[in-house]
């Protein structure tokens, strides 16, 4: 299949394994281009599952995704015998979540959150870049993200202050 990567370092990963399924965004992560974006597609419906829910739980699984992802993307990575793989997209999901935090209900937030989360992790602005380069680990292949999904959040809440 001609979307799916060809990498060598996946064939040591495995979609049965809970950590690699997770890591590899439910599998989204092993698109052959842009697995990122595909990983950032692939937490919609996560997000769409979880916007219903108190403001604290919502809060609350979003820190857990973020904390687990530490485990998850170092695990993966660590099997992969490669910091940081292209294809570990858990990072990318925790971000979406992150950028979506008390937003307005609505496709059209969605895509902007989307949008915003997907320019802030392709561009990586100071300390963005920084921290990608300087981190490893785990916490290094999270940060990130975590970051573009916190600069995301702060774009979209302040689009949704200006048009109300």
């Amino acid at each position: 299949m001609k979307w799916l990567s060809k990498d060598q370092a996946l064939t040591r990963l495995s979609l049965k394994n809970p950590v690699h399924f997770l890591a590899l965004g439910f599998g989204s992560g092993l698109a052959a281009k842009a697995p990122g974006t595909f990983g950032t597609i692939a937490a919609i419906p996560l997000y769409l599952l979880m916007a219903p829910l108190p403001f604290a739980w919502y809060l609350g699984l979003t820190l857990v995704s973020v904390f687990a992802g530490f485990y998850i993307c170092g695990k993966a990575a660590h099997d992969m015998g490669v910091h940081d793989h292209g294809a570990i997209v858990w990072d990318e999901v925790a971000g979406l979540l992150i950028t979506m935090i008390a937003a307005p209900a609505g496709w059209i937030w969605l895509l902007v959150g989307f949008g915003l989360f997907r320019f802030f992790d392709i561009i990586k602005p100071w300390p963005i870049r920084w921290l990608d380069a300087k981190v490893e680990g785990g916490f290094g292949i999270m940060i990130d993200d975590v970051l573009a999904g916190v600069f995301a959040f702060i774009c979209l809440q302040g689009l949704v202050w200006c048009v109300s």
